[in-house]
Formats: structure tokens, C-alpha cells, sequence
């Protein structure tokens, strides 16, 4: 019989040790033995049914509204079974499952999810948690609506102190992030200090720091943005000093989810910088993580950095995940466009081909006519003519203008 200990079964049912200890002590836990000062319990019980009447929630198992980021999902292949760790905790479970569910990308599954954690009786993790697969939500589907409406109940969240106030701005931030509003994280957060954040939270903290980092170099690459000191490409170039070693912290604490954003945003900013063989070999890692749970949601929120790059190197490994990314694509970018666009007042190009944005990228970070050909092994006038092919679709006016449409 494999026996587990009370702090194991408190994780695995999302209650607190002192309640799996006072179980234990009223023979409620079928097949718990004491052993010494503590209890050992058998791996396949469950949780008894409260006397108490029905509990309006019971405590996230994690304090983390991305319960998917943290170590719960440890094993690549493993999705469904960690779900299953959370029968005893219905808002877990359904949480955890729900976010499964977006990184897959069944975005109508997650909707309808979504609603759940928005009622009353929610606990604090479960409705931001709920808030962020709504925003998630809106943006594949374009509506403006939706994404104010769901941060509208992130603001309403019960929080108890100063720590959960902190969790509420970030989720804020992190949700405007996600169509690369890149002003609204808190000053502890730009400066990558964690501190103020429980550790279940870290996880899912160094994933959009590094894509507040990556805004930022984009930016300044683009000239969005000015930074002292700092011209071009130099800062992107930087990026994967900070990124690798965190990439390795995740395989260490065996957080599958941010390994995969971590090498998908250093695999980006390699191949902005024309690494492209560091960039391929991160994609393939990524991919290879990807496809032993079907989370083809994940790489479609890339595809449009990579520059046709991710789907090649997808088509390698799986040639079903390269025909579901591709539709999932299809529909998560015009509602990303539509969404970031309205939003942010400006137009984004949805009808541009990967060689057209590749160029326009390239023509952004200011190089010329002459540098682009010889990156991209094709002829000056080539360039010129996709150039031309980008202000016929686009409307504009000259170079300054082409990060705008990106």
C-alpha cells in the first residue's frame, strides 16, 4: 500500500494539515495509521464529506491564481492526471482544469468555465483566476466588453491584506500586458523583485516579467521607447542572459508550463537578433513539451513573433499540432488585433504573410534596405517590393510607422 504523509494529502485535497490531522484522529481517513507523533495515510483515500453543511470554497491548494504555472503539473504528458489531484477541491479542480483547457486552446470550454469563478462565494485565487480566463477569452474573441468586464471583477476581489492587494495590481497589469500595454506593473515588479509575492506565485511571476522585459526591448529596438544609454537591438540582445537561467530554475522545480513560455520568449528574442540556430534549439524543446499534452494555445500566442519559423519546426515533430495551431491561429489573431487595436487606438495589420512581417519587423528596428536583404538571403529589390506590399495593406506613410502595425 503506498502511504502518503499529512502535509501530502493536505496539498493533494486543498485543505490545511491541522483539518487532515483532526480527520485522522476521528477515524474519519479509511486506513490512516499513526505512526509515532504523525500520520500516514493511505495515497488512494479521500476526503471526507464535511458535517458542516456545504462550505461556500475551500482554499486553493496553491496561493496562485495560476494553479497551472505551479508545480502541480510537474510531468510533461501528466495534464489530465494532475487534474485529477483536485477531486476533493471543486473550485481547484475546475480552475485547473479550466486553465488546461486555455492552454489547449478550447476557448469556448474555458468561457463557459470562467463564469463559474465570478459568483460570490469565490475565494480571492479562484476569482482573479476567473478574471484572467475571461481576459483570456475576450481577446480571442475580440470583445472589448468581455476584457472590461472581466477586469471589473478582478477589482472586486475580497482582499484580506496587503500581499493580496499587491497579487490584484499584478493581475491587472499582466492582463493589459497580454496586448502589450507594457505601463501599468508595479514599481516592485519592474525592478524583478518578488518578495511581496507568496512563493507559489513566483512561477508564473518570472514568465511576465520576462515578456515586461522583452516589451521593453522591443520598444526601444522599434523606437517606441528611449532608454539612456541604450540604442537598437541591444537590449533584446541582453534578454537571454536573464531568461536562460530561469528557463533552468523551472526544470529544477519541475514547472512545466514556464519552461515552455520561458524558451518560446528567449527563442523570440534570439531570432529578432538573427540567432536563429539558439532560437531553433529552445523552439524544439518548447515543442517537444507542447505536444505531450496537446497545449498548442501556448505556441499560438508566438506564432506571430517567429515569422513562420515555429510552424516549421512544429511540422517537424507533429503535422496534426501544425494544422491545429494553424486554425487556432487564425482566430486568436484577428481577435488579438481587433482587442489590442481598440484598446489602444491604433490599427494592427492582420492580412500581412510571414515574409511581409518579418520585413516590416526588420524596417522597424531601423535597418536598411541593403541590411535586410543580406539577413534574409533575398535580393534589395525583393525587399523593396515587400515593403511596398506592406504599405498597400497597411496604409503607411513611411518607416517611422511600420512598429505601429506590428
Amino acid at each position: 500500500m503506498n502511504l502518503i504523509t499529512v502535509k501530502e494529502a493536505s496539498e493533494k485535497w486543498g485543505v490545511t494539515q491541522r483539518r487532515v490531522q483532526g480527520l485522522c484522529k476521528e477515524g474519519k481517513i479509511k486506513g490512516a495509521t499513526r505512526w509515532g507523533r504523525t500520520w500516514m495515510i493511505p495515497s488512494h483515500a479521500v476526503l471526507p464529506s464535511s458535517n458542516k453543511g456545504d462550505e461556500p470554497h475551500m482554499p486553493m491548494p496553491r496561493k496562485s491564481p495560476f494553479l497551472d504555472m505551479t508545480n502541480i503539473y510537474s510531468v510533461a504528458g501528466k495534464a489530465d492526471e494532475s487534474i485529477m489531484l483536485f477531486e476533493n477541491n471543486m473550485e481547484a479542480h475546475e480552475l485547473f482544469k479550466a486553465q488546461i483547457a486555455y492552454r489547449r486552446g478550447e476557448i469556448e470550454r474555458v468561457y463557459d468555465k470562467a463564469r463559474y469563478f465570478l459568483h460570490s462565494h469565490s475565494g480571492f485565487y479562484a476569482i482573479l483566476g476567473g478574471g484572467m480566463l475571461l481576459a483570456q477569452c475576450a481577446i480571442w474573441r475580440g470583445d472589448v466588453n468581455l476584457w472590461t468586464e472581466a477586469k471589473k471583477h478582478i477589482c472586486e476581489a475580497p482582499c484580506e491584506n496587503k500581499t493580496q492587494r499587491e497579487i490584484l495590481s499584478l493581475t491587472l497589469a499582466i492582463i493589459d500586458s497580454s496586448i502589450y500595454n507594457n505601463n501599468d506593473f508595479p514599481d516592485w515588479f519592474t525592478r524583478g523583485n518578488f518578495d511581496v509575492l507568496p512563493d507559489d506565485s513566483h512561477p508564473c511571476a518570472k514568465v511576465f516579467y520576462i515578456k515586461y522585459l522583452y516589451m521593453a526591448a522591443f520598444a526601444v529596438a522599434s523606437g517606441q521607447a528611449e532608454i539612456e544609454g541604450v540604442q537598437g537591438l541591444a537590449l533584446m540582445k541582453m534578454i537571454p542572459n536573464t531568461i536562460e537561467p530561469l528557463i533552468s530554475q523551472a526544470r529544477v522545480d519541475k514547472t512545466i508550463i514556464p519552461e515552455i513560455f520561458l524558451r518560446l520568449s528567449c527563442a523570440v528574442a534570439y531570432h529578432n537578433t538573427g540567432q536563429d540556430d539558439l532560437a531553433i534549439m529552445h523552439i524544439d524543446r518548447a515543442v517537444s513539451l507542447v505536444v505531450l499534452d496537446g497545449l498548442y494555445g501556448i505556441l499560438v500566442e508566438y506564432v506571430r513573433h517567429f515569422d513562420g519559423l515555429l510552424e516549421e519546426r512544429l511540422s517537424l515533430v507533429s503535422e496534426e499540432g501544425t494544422t491545429i495551431v494553424k486554425e487556432l491561429y487564425r482566430t486568436y489573431s484577428i481577435g488579438w488585433s481587433r482587442l489590442s487595436g481598440a484598446v489602444r487606438n491604433r490599427y494592427i495589420a492582420t492580412n500581412l504573410t510571414a515574409r511581409e512581417r518579418e520585413v516590416a519587423k526588420l524596417v522597424a528596428f531601423g535597418y536598411t534596405t541593403k541590411e535586410i536583404s543580406s539577413m534574409l538571403y533575398i535580393s534589395e529589390s525583393t525587399v523593396k517590393q515587400t515593403v511596398l506590399r506592406v504599405v498597400q495593406k497597411t496604409g503607411v506613410k513611411d518607416r517611422s510607422e511600420f512598429s505601429n502595425i506590428l
